[in-house]
């Protein structure tokens, strides 16, 4: 079996053309990327570990998990929405974290300090949370520390993402961003297939009790953090200012020794100019409303509304993820073939309909044993593209030398209309007489849908059309008079 920590037998790097890594004589030196072959692997090798430990971390202090923690502390809907809006309306904050991250030297130091504090906020709650297990007195008082803590260590995460995404944009050549993000994430899903059942089942069978067994639990999400951090320093440094200042007037790109121009940098650098981007801003806002509409709310239903077992909530979840890890290295090769917006439109049809499909589902055997693992199947399979082909259209549309702003500008619009959703999706189920659950779903499908308009008209660069990918696919053989 392979092991995808250690990643492929082959890198994607050893397939890397030689003139993507060696720099043509002809090329001016401020053009030349400081950066070697095997300090790109290298780098690479450590992100991808970097995020193995994070997702544990991520896995213990969000998701399932804190869910169940909240419905043992009898928290209401309209609490857990606000608990899932705060990590995208803390994303308000990132176009201060991108000036921030581009006024230092080193992405590198900005992101150990801004995560490591985020991380070890969680420490002291953890001590709450033990504490409490043991002096159940207040629940209110301990969500509203839970709270608290999620507030401050998500807007500092807020304002290293953007830092974070132009690092890596930065590190991972262009040509291979989707066989290397879909290989990556394909390593989180594994962890989370792996790691999410075995922490179920001790958080629901730990001897003092599940309150107190998510406490030790985020001791231990607290220690992977710090380690996925240990993997990240050794990561190659990006300096913002030489990096912005070689990306100054047209950005060349070099391609089999000859340069070019990208059309995306002679354009005006204003936002508002980019029509392209101001499309994927509307697909994406639209998209993030209707997806946390209802998202935060399926491991609410089971574990409240159904009353299901943590064990077996926690085990639908490494369904997903295990289709997940399954589908990313597909989706990852067909997005470098035929272009991320593609995939976007035609996997997101899927993705907006399952909302429907958990309508009539119930606590019988037959929901538990085949409706719920389905469509925990269908969901990671799905969603395992939409997360992959978003970045990496994000990347494509944005121009190189504006990533950080660009970035933070998506993660700041796309924050808000998250956040916004989950609030309006935590009203909405706890009110029977406009739907309750049922009328969540249906509204969250019908939105999902809506946002993928704006992609009909957005043009990825270096893509073909959508009406030259509908010709390729009607008639493959006729691909070759295809203008690419």
């Amino acid at each position: 079996m392979t092991n995808y920590l250690d990643g492929p037998s082959v890198s994607p790097l050893e397939e890397l053309p030689v003139q993507f890594l060696t720099i043509p004589a002809s090329v001016p030196p401020t053009l030349a990327t400081k950066h070697s072959k095997d300090e790109i692997r290298s780098s690479l090798r450590a992100s991808t570990l970097d995020g193995v430990f994070a997702t544990i971390f991520s896995n213990i202090t969000g998701g399932v998990l804190l869910s169940n923690f909240l419905v043992e502390l009898k928290a209401t809907p309209l609490q857990i929405g606000m608990f899932a809006s705060i990590p995208m309306l803390a994303n308000l904050l990132q176009p201060l974290g991108a000036y921030w991250a581009d006024s230092t030297t080193s992405r590198r130091r900005y992101n150990l300090w801004i995560y490591s504090i985020s991380r070890l906020l969680w420490l002291p709650l953890a001590i709450a949370i033990i504490v409490f297990s043991v002096h159940p007195t207040h629940p209110q008082q301990m969500i509203v520390a839970t709270l608290a803590v999620m507030l401050a260590t998500h807007i500092l995460g807020a304002l290293g993402g953007a830092s974070w995404l132009s690092w890596l944009a930065t590190l991972v050549p262009r040509q291979l961003r989707g066989r290397y993000f879909g290989f990556r994430n394909s390593t989180f899903s594994l962890t989370s297939l792996i790691a999410l059942p075995c922490l179920g089942v001790m958080v629901s069978r730990w001897s003092g009790g599940s309150i107190k067994g998510y406490g030790v639990m985020v001791v231990v999400g607290v220690l992977a953090g710090l380690i996925s951090l240990g993997f990240q320093s050794r990561m190659s440094d990006v300096n913002p200012q030489v990096h912005c200042s070689q990306e100054v007037g047209q950005n060349r790109i070099v391609a089999e020794g000859v340069l070019t121009i990208d059309p995306r940098d002679t354009a005006s650098h204003s936002i508002l100019s980019n029509f392209h981007f101001l499309l994927f801003l509307l697909y994406f806002s639209i998209w993030a409303f209707g997806i946390n509409l209802s998202n935060p709310f399926f491991n609410l239903y089971l574990l409240d509304n159904l009353a299901l077992d943590l064990s077996s909530v926690t085990l639908y979840n490494g369904l997903g993820a295990g289709a997940n890890l399954l589908m990313l290295f597909f989706w990852g090769k067909l997005a470098d073939q035929i272009g991320n917006r593609a995939i976007l439109l035609l996997d997101g049809i899927l993705v907006a309909v399952t909302p429907v499909l958990w309508l009539g589902t119930d606590a019988s055997s037959l929901s538990i044993w085949l409706w719920f693992p389905m469509l925990h199947l269908l969901s990671g399979g799905t969603i395992a593209a939409i997360d992959l082909c978003m970045n990496n259209l994000q990347f494509a549309i944005a121009p190189t030398q504006h990533h950080t702003k660009y970035f933070a500008v998506t993660g700041a619009i796309g924050g808000v209309a998250g956040a916004m959703g989950a609030l309006v999706g935590g009203w909405f189920a706890q009110f029977a007489d406009v739907g309750g659950m049922t009328g969540l779903f249906v509204f969250s499908s019908v939105l999902r849908l809506l946002a993928l308009l704006p992609l009909i008209w957005l043009q990825e660069p270096h893509r073909r059309s959508l009406k030259q990918l509908l010709q390729q696919l009607i008639h493959p053989s006729q691909d070759a008079a295809i203008l690419p």
